[in-house]
C-alpha cells in the first residue's frame, strides 16, 4: 500500500499535528483572527456603552427610489463616523415573502466580492407584483400575507431592518448597532498620531471612529499566525451584524457543527462556549464531540424557533464567518462576523418549519432525486488494496446473508495518488473488477480528490496546467504549489470556466476528439469528492492561503466555503454528461456550501469510534438536514478506532436510520466488514441490514418529497410537532420522512431500555414487538414519556397511530434486485381508525420521472363506527393515485413505468390497533384469507399488545386502484 509510505514521507516535512490528529492550535481562535477581534471587540463597546450605543449607519430618506413594480427600492446609506464613504442600499420582497436586504461599498477604491449569489442561488428570484413599500417621515414599509399580517420595516437612522408578525417583532437586523462595512482604504491613509517627547512610546492611530472601529489597525494589512503570513493587499474589509430574534430562545442551523441541533450559547454568563461558531471549512482530523470549531462544511443559514413560529435569516457570504449567540430573557441575539464580502441577507417569513423549507429551497434549489441504488449500504474502508480484496469482499457480503449496495475505493487504487490512474499492480484489471460488481446490481464509488500530482508524466496535471485553470499563488503569477496526499500538487480552480469542460472530458469512458479520458472505468462509477475544503497538509490551517488568486481577481479568502460546493458541481455535471442517456449521478461531498444539495451525499467527515461521537453524529445529521444537506449520515462504526462490538452494533442501526448509510474506517483501524463479526452479533447486524432494505421504499418516498418540498428526511421533533415547547431541544429521536416512523438509536453501553417522547395525543405502536402506547387523555398541553425496550438485539422503532408503512419483505443481497418484489402495507390505526401513507417509485437511475414516468399512490384506512358504543362495523383500506403528485408534469397514471410494475402486488396487509375479531374480509366482493390476534384497539386506554389483522395475499397491485373492506 501506497498510505504508509506516504505518511512516511509527510511526517518529515510537516508538523506532525497536521497528520496525526485534530489540536486545538491547528485552527484559530476568534482571538488569533484579526477580524474576528474587531468583530466581537465592536460588540464589547456597544454592551460597554449601553444605551447611549447608536448605530453610526443611516439611510438618506431623500435617495430612497422605487422599482416600477414598487416592491423593491433603492437608497444610499451613511456612515457619520466616515463621511465621505458612500454606501448603497437594495431592498426586495420576493413573491413568496421573503426579504432580500443588500448593502454594498459604492465608488470604493475596490470591488468587495458580490458573486456568492451566482453560485448559491438557483435562479434571480422574483420580486412580488402586488405588494408596494411606502415611505413614511422616519422609514419604509410594507404590509402582505394573506392575513395581512406580516410587515417589514425599514428604519432610516440609525438603519435597521423589523420583521413583524401580528404586530410583533420577530426578526431585528441592526437593532444592537453592530453592523459595519469596513470600507476599503489606503494602508498610507492611516497615520500615527504624533507622540511628545517623554510619553509613553506608545503607537496610537489617528482614528475620529475609534469609538466605533477602536483604536489600532489590528490585522488591516497583514497578519501573522503562526509560521503564516497572510498579506492583505485590500485592507480591511470584514462585515459585522446583529440579527436579534425576539421570543425565540431556540435557534438551528448554520451547520456543520458537532453540538446540539438547539444551538448553546457562546456569550452572556451561562454560554456553553467560549468562542463563536464558525464557519470556515476545514480539514478537521478527529474532531471533537462537542466544539463550535468548524468542520467541513458551511451553511450560514439560522432558524429561530418558538411555539407560535419559526422564522430564518439567510447570510450569503462566503468567507470565513464567526457567529455568537446569546440568550436574553425576551429572546436570542446573534452576532454574524465575516471577512469579506458584501451583506446579502435574505430574512425568510415562515411561519412553520415547512415554509422555512420551502423558501429557503426556492432561493438554493432542492436536494437532487439520487440513484435508488444510493439508498442501500455502502461498504468502505481506507483502503481495499486490490482487485481481489474488492471480489473477496463481495463474496464474503453473499456469503453472509448480507446485503450491499456499493462497495468504495478510497485514494490507494491509484498511483502514486495519481487519481484517474490505477495502480495496475494492485487492479490490474479495474474494469472487468467493475463489472464483476456491476454483474449482481452492485455498484463502486471512487475517490477523486482535489490536489494533482505536480507531474509532467500525469496527463490531469499536464492539461489542467496548459489551460492554466489551476488556482494562483498570491502574486497570481503562477499555479500555487502546496502537499497533500501525492506530495507537491495544484488544484483545479473551479471558479474558472475553462475548467468545465475539462473536468467533463476526464470522466468519459472514451476519448473524444482525442480528450484524455477515463477509459478504465464505467458509467455507473460514483465518484467520491474529499478534501475538497481544499485540505492543503503545509498550508494555514490544514487548508490554502487565503491570499491565493482565483478566477476573476478573487482572493480565497473571498470564496473559501464555496470551493467545495464548485468542486461537486463540476463532477456532479461530468457524470451527468458521462452517458447518453443521462443517468443520475452519485456523489459524495466532504466540503459544501449552501447550494451544494443539488449535487449529491455527504457525510460527517473523520469522526472516532466512540459512544460521543456516535451521538454527535445524529445530532450532525439532523442540523445538516435542516441547511439543506438532508442526504447525510455519519462513518458507522467511527473512522478512527476499533470499535467494540457493542457499539458496532448500536452504530449500524444509526447508520440504517440515517439517510446515507456508509460504514468506513481508517487504515490503522482492524477490519470491521460486519461479516467478520462473530456471533450474536453478526446475526444482530444482518437483521439491521435487511430491516434497511425492507425500508428502502420508505427511504425513497422522504427522498422524492424533499426533492419536491425541501423537508429533510431525518425530521427533529419541533419540525414534526412545531408547537409542543417539550420538544423544541430534542435531538436524539425523529422522524422518516411523513411515514410515521419514529426511530430512537441507543448511545450509550449497556442501555436495556430507553425513553422516547411522544408530543401528541395519539396512539404509537412498537415496530417490532407491535405493543400499543395509546395516550393518556386527549388534547393534552404537551406530550409523554414511554419506555421501550433496547437490548443489543432490540431497536427502539415506533409507527404513529394514523401512518401506512410500505416495506418489502425479502431482502436481497442489492436494491436493484428488488424491483419486482411484492409490498407489505403496515396499517397503523389511529385513535379514531384511521389512517394514511405515501408510496413513490419510478426506475431509479435515469430522469423519465422528470417526464411523468413514475407511481405516487396514496393509501388510506377509515373505520366506520357501530351503532353501540365501542363497536366498529366496518374498516376501508384503499389505494389511489397520490393527488398533485405531478408536479406541473403532464402525468398519465398508465405510464410507461407503470407498466413495468403492473404486476407488482401486495402480498400482505398489516393492520395495527384491530381491537375485535373480523367476520369477514373482501376485495372488489371476493373473500380473502386473513388472520387475527388478540390485542387491544385503536381506542384503548392502556399499553399492551396490540390487536393484529394480517390479510392475506390480498391480490391487488400496488400501482392499482382498490380497496379492501373488513366487516365485523
Amino acid at each position: 500500500m501506497w498510505a504508509p509510505a506516504i505518511l512516511l514521507l509527510l511526517s518529515s516535512l510537516l508538523p506532525a499535528s497536521q497528520i496525526l490528529a485534530f489540536k486545538p492550535n491547528d485552527f484559530k481562535t476568534c482571538a488569533q483572527s484579526g477580524f474576528c477581534r474587531r468583530g466581537r471587540a465592536l460588540s464589547a463597546r456597544a454592551l460597554a456603552a449601553g444605551s447611549s450605543w447608536k448605530s453610526p449607519y443611516s439611510i438618506d430618506p431623500s435617495s430612497v427610489a422605487f422599482a416600477p413594480n414598487q416592491a423593491s427600492f433603492t437608497a444610499s446609506v451613511k456612515s457619520s463616523i466616515y463621511p465621505t464613504v458612500n454606501f448603497g442600499l437594495d431592498i426586495r420582497l420576493h413573491e413568496d415573502g421573503v426579504v432580500r436586504v443588500r448593502m454594498d461599498e459604492v465608488g470604493g477604491l475596490r470591488k468587495r466580492y458580490d458573486e456568492a449569489a451566482s453560485w448559491a442561488l438557483v435562479q434571480e428570484p422574483r420580486v412580488h407584483r402586488h405588494i408596494a413599500w411606502t415611505v413614511g417621515k422616519d422609514a419604509v414599509r410594507a404590509v402582505y400575507g394573506e392575513k395581512k399580517n406580516i410587515e417589514v420595516v425599514i428604519e432610516f437612522e440609525p438603519l435597521k431592518v423589523i420583521l413583524l408578525r401580528d404586530g410583533t417583532e420577530e426578526v431585528v437586523v441592526n437593532g444592537r448597532g453592530l453592523l459595519h462595512m469596513e470600507h476599503f482604504r489606503t494602508k498610507e491613509g492611516i497615520k500615527p498620531a504624533t507622540i511628545a517627547e517623554g510619553e509613553e512610546q506608545t503607537v496610537v492611530q489617528l482614528n475620529p471612529a475609534a469609538w466605533f472601529e477602536g483604536d489600532e489597525q489590528d490585522g488591516w494589512w497583514e497578519e501573522k499566525w503562526s509560521t503564516w503570513t497572510d498579506t492583505k493587499p485590500k485592507g480591511p474589509e470584514s462585515l459585522s451584524l446583529d440579527i436579534t430574534f425576539p421570543g425565540h430562545h431556540h435557534v438551528y442551523g448554520i451547520p456543520q457543527h458537532a453540538t446540539n441541533l438547539s444551538l448553546p450559547s457562546t456569550t452572556g454568563p451561562d454560554a456553553t462556549y467560549t468562542d463563536p461558531f464558525r464557519l470556515y471549512n476545514a480539514d478537521v482530523f478527529e474532531y471533537l464531540a462537542s466544539s463550535p470549531v468548524s468542520l467541513y462544511g458551511s451553511v450560514p443559514l439560522m432558524h429561530a424557533h418558538n411555539a407560535k413560529s419559526t422564522v430564518a435569516v439567510f447570510n450569503l457570504v462566503a468567507s470565513d464567518t464567526s457567529v455568537d449567540i446569546g440568550r436574553t430573557p425576551t429572546g436570542t441575539e446573534t452576532h454574524w462576523i465575516s471577512e469579506s464580502g458584501i451583506l446579502d441577507l435574505f430574512i425568510l417569513p415562515g411561519p412553520t418549519p415547512a415554509e422555512i423549507f420551502a423558501q429557503y429551497a426556492r432561493l438554493t434549489g432542492t436536494a437532487s432525486l439520487p440513484p435508488y441504488w444510493g439508498l442501500g449500504y455502502h461498504q468502505c474502508r481506507w483502503n481495499y488494496v486490490s482487485s481481489d480484496d474488492v471480489r473477496s469482499v463481495q463474496n464474503r457480503f453473499d456469503e453472509a446473508d448480507m446485503p450491499v449496495d456499493v462497495i468504495w475505493l478510497d485514494i490507494e487504487y491509484s498511483e502514486g495518488h495519481k487519481y484517474f490512474i490505477w495502480d495496475k499492480k494492485n487492479f490490474p484489471d479495474p474494469v472487468e473488477m467493475i463489472k464483476d460488481i456491476e454483474a449482481v446490481d452492485r455498484r463502486m464509488v471512487v475517490i477523486v480528490d482535489p490536489h494533482l500530482k505536480r507531474d509532467s508524466g500525469y496527463p490531469v496535471y499536464q492539461v489542467a496546467s496548459d489551460l492554466g485553470v489551476l488556482v494562483k499563488s498570491p502574486s497570481g503569477s503562477g499555479e500555487y504549489e502546496g502537499w497533500c496526499w501525492p506530495g507537491s500538487s495544484s488544484w483545479v480552480d473551479f471558479f474558472d470556466p475553462g475548467s468545465w469542460d475539462m473536468w467533463t472530458s476526464f470522466f468519459k469512458t472514451k476519448s473524444v476528439d482525442g480528450r484524455w479520458a477515463w477509459i478504465d472505468s464505467t458509467e455507473n462509477i460514483g465518484i467520491w469528492n474529499d478534501m475538497n475544503e481544499p485540505s492543503v497538509f503545509n498550508g494555514p490551517e490544514i487548508s490554502m492561503p487565503r491570499d491565493n488568486m482565483h478566477y476573476g481577481g478573487w482572493e480565497h479568502r473571498d470564496i473559501h466555503n464555496m470551493n467545495g460546493m464548485l468542486y461537486t458541481n463540476q463532477t456532479y455535471n461530468a457524470l451527468l454528461h458521462r452517458s447518453d442517456p443521462p443517468k443520475r449521478p452519485f456523489v459524495l461531498t466532504r466540503s459544501f456550501y449552501a447550494g451544494s444539495q443539488r449535487f449529491g451525499a455527504m457525510w460527517t467527515g473523520d469522526n472516532l469510534c466512540t459512544w460521543e461521537h456516535m451521538a454527535a453524529g445524529i445530532k450532525m445529521v439532523l442540523s445538516n438536514g435542516l441547511g439543506g444537506m438532508a442526504f447525510g449520515g455519519s462513518d458507522v462504526g467511527g473512522f478512527f478506532g476499533n470499535p467494540d462490538p457493542e457499539l458496532l452494533v448500536r452504530w449500524y442501526v444509526v447508520g440504517a436510520f440515517s439517510p446515507f448509510f456508509r460504514a468506513h474506517a481508517h487504515l490503522d483501524s482492524k477490519r470491521r466488514e460486519p461479516y467478520l463479526l462473530d456471533d450474536p452479533y453478526k446475526s444482530m447486524v444482518r437483521d439491521t441490514l435487511k430491516l434497511r432494505y425492507s425500508l428502502l421504499p420508505v427511504w425513497y418516498t422522504a427522498f422524492k418529497e424533499l426533492s419536491t418540498t425541501g423537508i429533510p428526511i431525518v425530521r427533529p421533533q419541533y419540525v414534526v410537532f412545531p408547537h409542543d415547547s417539550e420538544g423544541f431541544a430534542i435531538d436524539d429521536q425523529y422522524y422518516i420522512g411523513s411515514s410515521g416512523l419514529l426511530i430512537k438509536p441507543v448511545t450509550t453501553r449497556g442501555a436495556t431500555s430507553i425513553s422516547v417522547y411522544l408530543s401528541d395525543s395519539q396512539i404509537y405502536y412498537n415496530y417490532f414487538t407491535l405493543r400499543a402506547y395509546p395516550p393518556v387523555t386527549k388534547n393534552v398541553a404537551h406530550g409523554r414519556t414511554v419506555t421501550v425496550p433496547t437490548e443489543l438485539h432490540e431497536i427502539p422503532l415506533l409507527i404513529r397511530g394514523g401512518s401506512i408503512v410500505s416495506t418489502r419483505e425479502r431482502p436481497r443481497r442489492a436494491s436493484g434486485l428488488m424491483r419486482k418484489d411484492p409490498f407489505t402495507l403496515r396499517v397503523a390505526l389511529d385513535v379514531d381508525g384511521a389512517a394514511t401513507g405515501k408510496l413513490y417509485l419510478d426506475e431509479g437511475e435515469g430522469y423519465g420521472h422528470t417526464d411523468g414516468e413514475f407511481v405516487w399512490r396514496m393509501f388510506g384506512a377509515e373505520t366506520k363506527k357501530g351503532s353501540k358504543r365501542g363497536t366498529n362495523k366496518e374498516l376501508r383500506i384503499w389505494n389511489n393515485n397520490q393527488d398533485g403528485a405531478n408536479k406541473g408534469v403532464l402525468y398519465n397514471p398508465a405510464n410507461a413505468f407503470a407498466h413495468t410494475v403492473s404486476g407488482v402486488r401486495v402480498e400482505r396487509v398489516i393492520v395495527l390497533g384491530v381491537g375485535a375479531r373480523p367476520a369477514a374480509v373482501h376485495v372488489s366482493g371476493l373473500a380473502v384469507e386473513w388472520e387475527w390476534e388478540e390485542g387491544s384497539g385503536f381506542g384503548a386506554t392502556a399499553e399492551g399488545r396490540a390487536g393484529v389483522l394480517v390479510i392475506k395475499d390480498p391480490a391487488v397491485g400496488i400501482a392499482d386502484d382498490w380497496e379492501i373492506v373488513v366487516s365485523f
